[in-house]
């Protein structure tokens, strides 16, 4: 393409605009000097690489910098009104739904319950959730650049359904994706939840700086997410990580997978598995509500208690969670494994410590172990980390 040519200047002018970008997204307001040092420019570059930005309005001046020797210097910041995106995490329950600015800050949130509800309103659903955080932002739906939406199982490439999530009412109709394309005026991406989860571990939580780890969901339902080289692998079908389906020993082998919407893992090591264990062992099970919010507080007390009863649950879920991760390990070799999810964050480090020991005696390969560091809706944060990358492509390409 005309102008675009590796090494002419409009590129070079491009890659150094792009570079004084990420850097005030990451260190925040910078000062001209500042940003030249930190790019190797020298500051009549400097000056002149601000000053295009501004121009373009992708950045800002923002006060100025104080208690260091010499005249006050002028600060700039990316502006964050220069694009906005949207994400929504969806559950069988409701869709969370968050809009940020091209910072990454969350300027408005929305939840639409959704209990039984489904059909031919999902797409009413998502347009109700997308414009109450658009509202809540001060913006419309159509101020949004990309839309990223969260949900159980995965959209197969090959036929556009949903797949390994028959719990989901009402996403599973034949065009629903044309009918959402035809409903929002931007960019819509489609992504499993875990994998997001994933994502915003990579990008801002316990898996910073790895190439290669495995993160291990375990809410209302138990999935992975598999990175490998530092990019998510997604299947043929997009079903990889759907390892509450994979047969392990201590359950019966489960046939009819994904009509039973159940398998061997999920049996063994899901939230259906701690109630049976606690009943097992004399301790009184919550009599309402649902496999989760039984087994949550089970965990919760199990994870204080130095013995007894409690101690024994702690530990026999913890050995069923490591029998499931010692296949994993054993295909992928991963450098590190995230724990995440409602009932993993139930346990907190007692549990870590239980699962890392077990995994010592049932794997050949030992990764590291930790905890997901990114507690406030992992999925919805990895959506908006999606929308955002793609969208920092788009709108900080100073070469078109």
């Amino acid at each position: 393409m005309a102008g675009t040519t590796p090494g002419t200047p409009r590129v070079l002018r491009a890659m150094n605009d792009r570079a004084a970008l990420d850097l005030l997204l990451a260190h925040g307001p910078l000062s001209r000097t500042r940003i030249g040092k930190l790019t190797g420019l020298s500051k009549p570059t400097a000056s002149q690489l601000l000053a295009r930005l501004e121009a373009a309005g992708l950045v800002v001046a923002t006060g100025t910098s104080e208690g260091s020797p010499g005249p006050n210097a002028q600060l700039y910041a990316v502006n964050a009104r220069a694009a906005h995106v949207g994400a929504l995490d969806v559950t069988p329950e409701r869709l969370l739904a968050a809009v940020a600015d091209i910072t990454g800050k969350v300027v408005g949130t929305f939840e639409l319950a959704t209990p039984g509800r489904g059909g031919q309103g999902v797409v009413r659903q998502v347009l109700d959730a997308l414009d109450g955080a658009a509202k809540a932002a001060g913006l419309t739906r159509s101020d949004l650049h990309r839309v990223v939406i969260g949900t159980p199982g995965a959209f197969d490439p090959n036929t556009g359904r949903l797949r390994y999530a028959s719990h989901l009412p009402g996403w599973h109709a034949p065009a629903l994706l044309e009918e959402l394309a035809a409903a929002l005026p931007m960019p819509v991406e489609y992504e499993n939840d875990v994998n997001l989860a994933a994502i915003a571990e990579q990008q801002l939580g316990a898996a910073r700086e790895h190439e290669d780890f495995v993160l291990l969901w375990n809410q209302t339902g138990i999935g992975a997410a598999l990175v490998i080289g530092g990019r998510l692998h997604r299947g043929w079908t997009g079903g990889a990580g759907e390892v509450g389906f994979m047969p392990v020993p201590g359950t019966p082998l489960q046939r009819q997978v994904t009509k039973a919407n159940a398998g061997g893992y999920q049996e063994l090591a899901g939230a259906q598995a701690v109630p049976r264990i606690a009943r097992e062992l004399g301790i009184a099970v919550p009599g309402h509500g649902s496999h989760t919010t039984q087994a949550v507080p089970l965990i919760e007390q199990a994870s204080a208690a130095p013995d007894g009863p409690y101690r024994l649950l702690l530990e026999r879920y913890a050995t069923s969670l490591a029998t499931g991760l010692a296949s994993m390990v054993a295909m992928l070799d991963p450098e590190l494994v995230v724990l995440s999810g409602d009932m993993i964050t139930a346990g907190g480090e007692p549990l870590r410590e239980l699962v890392q020991a077990e995994l010592a005696e049932l794997a050949a390969s030992r990764p590291r172990l930790v905890l997901g560091e990114v507690g406030d809706d992992p999925v919805l944060r990895g959506a908006l980390e999606s929308a955002l990358a793609d969208t920092r492509d788009e709108v900080f390409d100073t070469s078109r």
